[in-house]
């Protein structure tokens, strides 16, 4: 039988483990919206291209690529935490719960509450560690989120973009885009086509 102290313990990692995969399902819905945005993002720059407005086709592009790459975000941040969560139940049912572990665990629900993701990541840090000395570490992603607040879209894709979606809808404007570095549709084909594939492996993973 577990004296008071071991059972407030682990009751505190088990509402932990609850709380976290209540998490990664709203991370995930997250991830979907952000998706979502990026399409009606990307039906913005096929209308501007019809109306042969290559400016505000520039800014939609910008804007879709910047909506697409925080979904990847939302959902690499989704499976950590389902990481942690499966590794929280692991020391619960194991009985392996240290005192240094419940408190890592309240400093990570903390930083979920307020959303931010790099504190998320750091917090991670130290409950990984607190679980590899209880020998049951799994791996986890080893994408940072420190990338995943970039301000600024590389023009490059932004361009790809913009001819991507005018040869998939036949739209004949390619002499408005005659400043576009040469081969940019097959790097826009590729780099958008690549995202996509990310994120759509990323939702298997993660069973949506």
């Amino acid at each position: 039988v577990l004296s008071n102290p071991d059972y407030s313990l682990t009751l505190s990692l088990f509402l932990s483990h609850c709380f976290l995969q209540f998490t990664a399902k709203q991370l995930e819905k997250l991830a979907k919206k952000a998706e979502k945005d990026s399409k009606a993002e990307q039906a913005k720059v096929k209308k501007a291209l019809q109306q042969k407005n290559v400016e505000c086709a520039r800014v939609y592009a910008e804007n879709a690529i910047r909506k697409k790459n925080e979904g990847l975000n939302w959902l690499r941040m989704a499976s950590r935490v389902d990481a942690v969560a499966s590794k929280v139940q692991t020391a619960v049912t194991m009985k392996g719960v240290t005192k240094n572990m419940a408190q890592v665990t309240k400093a990570l629900d903390k930083a979920l509450s307020s959303m931010d993701l790099q504190k998320v990541s750091a917090v991670m840090d130290k409950f990984e560690q607190q679980v590899q000395n209880l020998d049951v570490h799994t791996s986890v992603m080893e994408d940072s989120m420190s990338s995943a607040t970039t301000l600024s879209t590389p023009q490059e894709q932004v361009d790809s973009l913009i001819v991507q979606i005018a040869e998939e809808n036949g739209l004949e404007i390619m002499d408005q885009l005659s400043q576009l570095p040469e081969g940019a549709s097959a790097v826009g084909e590729s780099s958008v086509r690549s995202q996509e594939d990310q994120l759509s492996r990323r939702s298997v993973l993660s069973g949506s």
